[in-house]
């Protein structure tokens, strides 16, 4: 039996409501606009019966009221950057966008805070912080189309993460409005506060099931003095996790430890500032900050301990030009192996530090077990590796499928986890059960239930149907 109670269709009349409450300017019905919110940055595709670009809180609240008189759900969507099906409306009704909820409220440069509506897009987030002389540490990918509600949702981290930590590290409070169109503010404006129940750090990471954030309350930090970084190349996998081990151990603590395996240095060799070795190279990308005498001093210290672990050729970045050239190389990876593979099945685990070689080095077995072929990279700093499971033959997806099971059960064996940043959504519903235990997923549902009765806002995620 479906978790789901059944829902009603947007009829003419519920559209007719929406517009009444919203303003016909809101709501959008034309068949060509409501497929360009039918996808993400994953390949599941579900087309909503109607989209609603929210302009103010009141229209948020309008939608969700109406939503529990009518029955239909509602599905919030940011940038539409997710890679986990989590803005998609799987079982129809409003999507309801976000994007218009775009301020930035308030800076104050005094107390170290910002205060910003969801729909701001991440990139926009840190420079108007860096313009204040101030620094928002988190670095998701696609900073540039992301929003930071959207990444509230999932507690998108980044290479940053290593040293900074994650999204939800920087969300002091929020604004939200809760299903049934209740306005709600959580948190504290403070570096401390623990007077009640932390309900800010519920929501952050609930992706869009619990409530519709409608402004975050961001820490921000001292602007580093200065930044610098380097590319670090070596013969195999191993040599370069032993570099990692050392830095950390060596009371190092990088602002970035990115590392790229040897079929994603394929794929990307002609953009290189430098040749590979025969073999299966890896390479580490790290990235220091502070005041320019102290990471001088420390960035030749951690050459040094590259070097003594195996690395073959380190190139350091000049300038901040260069610098940025590195990580546009970094960022070619995921766009080369879309474009590559006929079927691509993106995988964000995490593993312990000690452990990352060992997958890595498994996965030739898995590749020859299951006829896949098995992109990995991430955020060597903190055991975040983005599996990248593709295959050339869509034909084979079930199998395809199956050793996506299997790499996630290696990684729990591990002591790993399934989802580093991505969220569950619905491409990784299927496997929730695989980590966490039966009555672990029914108190979560037993909340869901308690935010939402009527099941309204954003239903067919994080939880697989029962």
């Amino acid at each position: 039996m479906s978790h789901y109670p059944h829902y009603a269709p947007i009829t003419k009349e519920i559209t007719a409501a929406i517009r009444a409450r919203l303003g016909a300017e809101a709501v959008v019905t034309a068949p060509d606009t409501l497929a360009e919110y039918a996808g993400d940055a994953s390949t599941l595709r579900f087309t909503p019966e109607l989209v609603v670009r929210a302009k103010s809180v009141a229209d948020v609240q309008a939608l969700l009221q109406l939503a529990n008189v009518y029955r239909f759900p509602v599905t919030p969507r940011g940038g539409g950057s997710g890679l986990a099906g989590g803005c998609l409306p799987s079982l129809g009704g409003v999507v309801l966008s976000t994007m218009g909820l775009n301020r930035i409220e308030r800076i104050d440069t005094k107390n170290f805070i910002m205060q910003v509506q969801p729909g701001v897009i991440s990139q926009t987030v840190r420079r108007a912080a860096d313009a204040a002389g101030l620094f928002y540490p988190p670095d998701p990918a696609g900073m540039d189309q992301s929003t930071i509600g959207g990444n509230a949702a999932t507690d998108a981290g980044g290479p940053a993460c290593v040293k900074y930590g994650t999204t939800r590290d920087y969300i002091l409070g929020l604004e939200a409005v809760l299903p049934g169109g209740q306005l709600i503010s959580t948190g504290v404006q403070t570096r401390k506060g623990v007077v009640g129940y932390d309900l800010t750090n519920l929501l952050v990471g609930s992706e869009g099931t619990l409530a519709v954030i409608t402004s975050l309350i961001l820490k921000l930090l001292p602007r580093p003095a200065a930044t610098t970084g380097m590319m670090c190349v070596f013969s195999d996998m191993v040599s370069a996790m032993k570099a990692v081990a050392a830095i950390m151990a060596g009371g190092h603590l990088p602002s970035a430890i990115e590392f790229l395996d040897h079929k994603c240095l394929a794929l990307i060799g002609e953009l290189l500032p430098c040749s590979l070795p025969g073999g299966k190279p890896s390479m580490l990308i790290i990235e220091i900050d502070g005041p320019q005498g102290q990471i001088d001093v420390e960035m030749e210290a951690i050459c040094s301990l590259a070097g003594e672990a195996g690395a073959v050729q380190l190139i350091k970045a000049a300038s901040a030009e260069e610098r940025q050239k590195i990580w546009a190389v970094r960022r070619q990876v995921s766009l080369r192996i879309h474009d590559y593979a006929k079927l691509y099945i993106p995988e964000d685990i995490v593993v312990p530090l000690t452990a990352i070689a060992e997958l890595v080095d498994a996965l030739p077995a898995y590749e020859r077990q299951y006829g896949i072929e098995v992109f990995a990279f991430g955020h060597a700093g903190d055991g975040n590796i983005h599996l990248n499971i593709t295959t050339q033959d869509p034909a084979l997806e079930e199998m395809a499928r199956a050793g996506t099971r299997a790499l996630l059960e290696l990684t729990l064996r591990l002591q790993g986890t399934i989802s580093g940043e991505h969220g569950i959504g619905i491409a990784k519903s299927p496997y929730l059960s695989m980590e966490l235990s039966a009555g672990s997923i029914q108190l979560q549902r037993n909340i869901k239930k308690l935010f939402d009765p009527n099941l309204i806002l954003n239903p067919g995620k994080i939880f697989p149907p029962c």
